[in-house]
């Protein structure tokens, strides 16, 4: 199949390519690079710098490419900056997004995968989080994507549209050959930070809050490999066939970690102390919040091949053990 990736050369994005290409599809890339990185994405891929809210540039990239289907990774998602920069927020998250639709519809595009997160629920009353969750989001970011997924709802409906929704817990790790990885200006991923700790390129990592009702004081989260991730968004293509088919899943492991367990964990992959800062608590941080993917693994047949925390940091570690400074651009 013929997939456009908007958004590919990004984190999760240029992972997605990776394993479209094992899957015997062809991949096609758009990125304004923004924040993705040219050299995440291989050369031989078609790759077009532009802006996903252009209906002239896309509908031709539609066209000229016999796009089939879109996957749409480029968002804006840093929680704290949508709080203070909301417009920025809808105008990319939402109102871009709303254009790409438009312009996929205006060229009879009409399978969609979009990148949610489960932001979109806000504090959960009860774990693990379950699709069915009222969704209640607490910030901007969570907000424009809760937006994008109830457009989804009405473009279906109204249009044919078929598209899957996946909410995101936390992406983490690299390419099992380290050859990608994470790359954030600024990096707010806790995975990542724990390691330019232990290799001197931060002062230290700050735990926010040690007195939660967690088992040791710290907050829990669901962890879940990047390949993993975007091997779902692969796994979903058959159920996009009907028209106007909405699917919505939570992609996480279920085995939620603690932050002191990162640090432990990223301490005995790469034999390096972490100089740790305890903190307060930050506002809005609950203490856990994991997923209920099974929805995901007994509908789509989809398989979490990275079980366990180590497994995760040691990919993490490869890239940036081989990549200090990152990508190359």
């Amino acid at each position: 199949m013929n997939v456009l990736v908007v958004g590919g050369a990004g984190y999760i994005g240029s992972h997605c390519v990776r394993q479209l290409e094992a899957a015997g599809h062809r991949p096609v890339v758009l990125d304004n690079l923004v924040f993705g990185h040219r050299s995440a994405v291989s050369a031989e891929i078609p790759f077009y710098d532009c802006d996903l809210g252009d209906p002239e540039a896309v509908g031709k990239i539609l066209r000229e490419e016999s796009i089939e289907l879109v996957m749409h990774f480029a968002a804006f998602a840093y929680v704290g900056e949508s709080v203070t920069e909301p417009r920025k927020y809808y105008e990319n998250n939402f109102v871009a997004t709303l254009r790409l639709l438009e312009t996929m519809l205006d060229n009879g595009v009409k399978k969609f995968v979009f990148s949610s997160t489960c932001a979109t629920y806000g504090e959960p009353d009860t774990l693990p989080m379950v699709e069915t969750l009222p969704q209640a989001p607490i910030n901007p970011y969570g907000q424009t994507k809760l937006d994008v997924e109830n457009c989804l709802k009405a473009f279906a409906h109204a249009y044919g549209l078929s598209f899957a929704a996946f909410r995101y817990f936390n992406a983490a790790g690299a390419a099992e050959d380290g050859s990608i990885g994470e790359d954030h200006n600024p990096e707010t991923h806790l995975i990542p930070l724990v390691i330019d700790a232990a290799t001197g390129r931060r002062e230290h990592i700050k735990i926010f809050g040690t007195d939660y009702d967690t088992p040791d004081g710290t907050c829990l989260r669901d962890y879940v490999h990047v390949d993993d991730l975007s091997r779902a968004h692969i796994a979903v293509f058959d159920k996009l066939n009907e028209p106007g088919t909405g699917c919505f899943y939570n992609l996480g492991t279920g085995k939620p970690n603690s932050v002191r367990e990162i640090i432990d964990a990223v301490e005995a992959v790469t034999g390096l102390k972490v100089p740790v800062v305890e903190d307060e608590r930050r506002a809005g941080d609950p203490p856990a919040l994991y997923a209920d993917s099974s929805k995901a693994q007994q509908e789509l047949g989809w398989k979490i091949r990275y079980t366990e925390l180590k497994d995760i940091i040691e990919t993490a570690w490869r890239w940036h053990k081989a990549h200090p400074d990152g990508f190359d651009d």
